[in-house]
């Protein structure tokens, strides 16, 4: 009799078990998302001395890059409670966001000496990748305060494609087959980088000079970015995005402002020169071209 009691105590659970209703997806679902965030293409942030670590309104610029970054954690969250998400501080020192004032379910990579800069952390887990506050790369007539790496680079192309940050780490991440969902920065980086990725975009601004910018109001852009990471990770269960993937080997040409600068890149060994302000390099990966890359804009002095 025992055995018969457990044996339809058996049967029961699993029938029960069977005619449960499933859970919801999103309970079940995981996502890994790598979020890498500037500054100049950042909401609210109209002028050069806002990016400045010594300039007007710096700390209010960190609020903002702050906040926004918040906005679009907390769209995941809402959607993938059990999301797993990075945060790259990218801009300057890569000391810019308030940290303590972060969503507590992130990690969080503070500090700019690292091989990998802007994508520091990024690695063939994630699912995709999100840029917030960019801006467009040197030499954009339209862009606010455009450049590519810093000041001393005047071009970067890689394989025939010109970049800048954006194209640079899209590329990067696409070696690693991780596409790049959604990008926010000012009307030039969100048109440069929409057409060269195909990603969502949300335009936080427009310049009127190269200077000075026509600003959305901050609550505007959070809302905005809320809005578009919902569309966004909508079209990654969907598989509607597809990472930029250059191959290999990857031919960097990188114009200067400065002939000294390449003379002095000449001492790297494989390093050729095109003309007088634009160096030539093969590399064997996107890992090595963009360590180099880095290495040749923000720690070569000339």
């Amino acid at each position: 009799m025992k055995l018969r009691a457990f044996v339809l105590k058996a049967c029961l659970f699993t029938l029960g078990a069977c005619l449960a209703p499933p859970a919801p997806a999103d309970s079940q679902e995981s996502i890994k998302l790598f979020i890498s965030v500037d500054l100049e293409g950042i909401g609210g942030v109209g002028s050069p001395l806002m990016t400045s670590s010594g300039g007007k309104d710096y700390g209010i610029s960190r609020q903002y890059m702050t906040q926004e970054v918040n906005s679009v954690v907390a769209a995941i969250f809402e959607h993938i409670p059990s999301a797993d998400i990075l945060v790259n501080d990218s801009h300057g020192d890569h000391q810019n966001v308030l940290h303590g004032e972060l969503d507590p379910r992130i990690s969080y990579i503070q500090g700019s000496i690292k091989p990998l800069g802007m994508v520091q952390g990024l690695d063939s887990s994630f699912d995709g990748a999100i840029f917030i506050g960019y801006h467009a790369k040197a030499g954009d007539p339209d862009g606010f305060l455009a450049h590519t790496g810093s000041g001393s680079v005047k071009g970067l192309w890689l394989n025939d494609v010109e970049v800048g940050e954006g194209g640079m780490n899209a590329a990067f991440a696409g070696s690693l087959g991780v596409p790049v969902i959604l990008v926010s920065g000012d009307s030039a980086a969100a048109a440069e980088l929409g057409q060269l990725l195909g990603s969502e975009t949300v335009t936080t601004k427009t310049a009127e000079t190269p200077s000075s910018a026509r600003l959305r109001h901050p609550d505007v852009v959070r809302t905005m970015l809320r809005e578009m990471t919902e569309v966004a990770l909508d079209r990654l269960r969907s598989n509607g995005f597809s990472p930029l993937e250059l191959g290999s080997p990857v031919e960097i040409r990188m114009r200067f402002t400065s002939t000294t600068h390449v003379d002095v890149l000449q001492s790297i060994p494989g390093m050729s020169k095109v003309d007088g302000y634009t160096v030539r390099y093969m590399a064997r990966s996107m890992d090595e071209a963009y360590r180099l890359i880095r290495l040749m804009y923000r720690f070569v002095s000339a």
